[in-house]
């Protein structure tokens, strides 16, 4: 027979932070230079015009403007910065 109590759970009940990954600023919304537009695991999204890519895939813009997303040929997806929102034209 046991001489204590049972004791329960006191060293379980921890977590590690989750990674906060997935797209932080969506198409037609204003950025300024430094914002972070994806948080990544690989290359998921590819960066376009006036986007930079981190060591850890993050992309970020590298002007001030307006967010737009693309999705390539073959489905990979790109996303561009440009200065005025009605940049539609993303190839020229």
């Amino acid at each position: 027979m046991a001489h204590k109590k049972g004791g329960g759970s006191s060293r379980n009940g921890r977590d590690s932070r989750s990674q906060r990954l997935g797209v932080k600023k969506f198409g037609g919304e204003h950025v300024i230079s430094g914002n972070i537009l994806v948080r990544q695991h690989g290359t998921k999204v590819h960066p376009g015009w006036n986007v930079g890519m981190g060591r850890d895939y993050t992309l970020f813009a590298t002007i001030e403007g307006f967010v737009k997303y693309e999705t390539m040929p073959g489905g990979r997806k790109k996303v561009h910065v440009f200065e005025t929102q009605d940049a539609t034209s993303v190839r020229g």
